[in-house]
């Protein structure tokens, strides 16, 4: 597969044409971090299609349920049930004019927007033969299952354009933009070795691995840094001058949903140019901690702001700084990064932390962070680099519930009782990297709260595909935070695993679907408590 998409990625010259090919290959329009939003679901292609076909929706379920794909079942029906003649073009349609259509619907503003939206994509899809419009589809959806994935394309990137890997992959996590990074590998080994971040594209954050006790990070690191692992959103922050951009770890813009953290950091910031990176927790207007949830109504509802600061209020903390004034930091050890943050931030913002190789120290403070009703520690080793993207041990997790997954959501049930009108029975998938899909390994209804029932079956009927009797089966777009009592082995699933009395601790929407926790990481887990299994025995 590299092979293939680097030989193609060699025969283009425009840097433009290059940068959408890229994006298509792995389902992408627009960088995460975008001002623009492409805008378009599944409702709005059902729409579409439902003008060239006059397909009722029963049908669609019909084509969909024979192929289990919503890209093809747009090309069957199409290839079948055209009854609006195909716009017929002198040119066939291009990688560009696909592309630069798409980006002006994602720039569409103002009033009727998805009215609006859904008049282009009519367009284009009037012009699409069935299988151009099955690609378009998945494009728009960002639904790929041919397992070619962002990292497969930064190989092949360096394939086609014989430049190190370990270049392009340095450069796609310091600017987040796969489609510029292919621009600049095209220019040589050399314009890739020159390029450092770009202010305002969020790096790739660095991610944490799980650890089973508190004494891990000791046996690992020696003297570790210990921070609170506080229940909120990380968030990395760029700043130059007056300007200032937040985002969040899926990398989107969220900086209208926190004005008073741009305040903050205008204030308690000394530095012209500077990015850090912290976490964000809610507030009551006593000051009382508040679960992550509440949080999460901020990122989601941009226009409320101001209302919701008045009930919500917000506090950022800091843990790192990767740039400061012309100087990219990532390459400094930890502890020398902290020493910077520290010199130019105000004390009062920066995360709460000890230093220390001393068990019973790390007990004590492991103690005091849950008493303060934060989540546990994160253990650093002094020495790391900041690795934008991968997940290592040089920064472990350390939660006071250590069974915990983040899954996705493939399909939901309708419930019982007073919940017959909720899809309140989840089905929980892992995710599996080797093929690109999300394997079912329990299902799950039970920690919700009657108005978060009653919001995520809203979420779920907009990404649904189709429905079999009460089961609505969906995008799995919804990540949750799920607590476990232990992983079994199971033959009813595809995964081979299933959660015992699985229960949500909460949603996260600050993690894409493809950050949840993989079958490798539930085939680890499950390893490790047979083996203490065994040692009880």
């Amino acid at each position: 597969m590299t092979t293939l998409v680097a030989n193609f990625l060699k025969k283009i010259d425009n840097d433009k044409e290059l940068e959408a090919t890229v994006r298509f290959i792995i389902a992408e329009v627009l960088p995460p971090w975008s001002e623009y939003e492409l805008g378009i679901g599944f409702k709005s292609i059902y729409n579409v299609v439902n003008t060239l076909t006059n397909a009722s929706y029963k049908t669609w379920l019909d084509y969909f349920n024979k192929c289990g794909d919503i890209g093809t079942t747009v090309m069957m029906l199409l290839k079948e049930k055209r009854v609006v003649t195909p716009f017929v073009s002198l040119k066939p349609l291009t990688i560009l004019e696909v592309y630069n259509t798409l980006i002006n619907i994602a720039k569409i503003q103002g009033e009727e927007i998805r009215k609006r939206k859904e008049k282009a994509l009519l367009s284009l899809y009037a012009r699409a033969s069935p299988l151009e419009a099955k690609y378009i589809t998945k494009i728009i959806l960002g639904e790929r299952r041919q397992g070619f994935g962002e990292g497969l394309m930064e190989e092949a990137i360096a394939k086609a354009f014989e430049v190190p890997f370990d270049l392009v992959h340095r450069v796609n996590m310091l600017i987040s933009d796969i489609g510029l990074t292919a621009i600049i590998a095209k220019r040589g080994k050399n314009a890739l070795e020159k390029q450092s971040i770009i202010l305002f594209h969020p790096i790739k954050p660095m991610l944490a691995e799980k650890a089973e006790n508190l004494r891990e990070p000791i046996r690992e690191y020696g003297e570790a840094i210990f921070d609170y692992k506080l229940d909120g959103a990380r968030v990395q922050i760029h700043k130059k001058g007056d300007k200032v951009k937040i985002f969040s770890r899926r990398l989107n813009d969220v900086t209208k949903s926190l004005p008073e953290v741009v305040t903050t950091i205008l204030e308690k910031i000394k530095a012209n140019e500077v990015i850090v990176e912290g976490e964000v927790i809610a507030l009551s207007k006593e000051g009382k901690l508040l679960p992550f949830q509440y949080l999460m109504r901020r990122f989601r509802r941009i226009r409320e702001v101001s209302s919701l600061k008045r009930e919500i209020m917000v506090k950022v903390y800091l843990f790192d700084i990767l740039y400061v004034d012309g100087r990219l930091l990532i390459d400094e050890p930890l502890y020398i990064r902290r020493e910077i943050l520290e010199k130019i931030a105000d004390k009062d913002i920066i995360i709460e932390s000890i230093r220390t190789s001393d068990l019973e120290t790390v007990r004590k403070f492991f103690e005091k962070a849950i008493s303060e009703g934060h989540e546990g520690l994160v253990a650093k080793d002094p020495n790391s680099k900041y690795t934008p993207g991968i997940r290592g041990k040089k920064w472990l997790k350390i939660k006071a519930s250590p069974y915990t997954l983040d899954l996705v959501i493939v399909a939901a049930e309708y419930g019982h009782g007073y919940r017959y009108k909720y899809l309140s029975d989840y089905h929980l998938a892992a995710y599996d990297p080797k093929t690109d899909q999300f394997l079912v390994v329990g299902k799950c209804f039970t920690g919700l709260t009657d108005d978060e029932l009653e919001m995520m079956t809203k979420r779920l009927k907009e990404i649904a595909i189709r429905q079999v009797g009460r089961i609505v089966y969906v995008q799995p777009k919804i990540v949750v935070e799920v607590g476990f009592a232990e992983i079994q082995k199971s033959p009813h699933y595809p995964s081979g695993f299933a959660l015992r009395f699985p229960r949500i601790l909460r949603i996260r929407d600050d993690k894409a679907p493809r950050e949840a926790d993989t079958i490798d990481t539930i085939r680890r887990l499950y390893e490790e408590q047979q083996k203490k299994k065994q040692k009880i025995n």
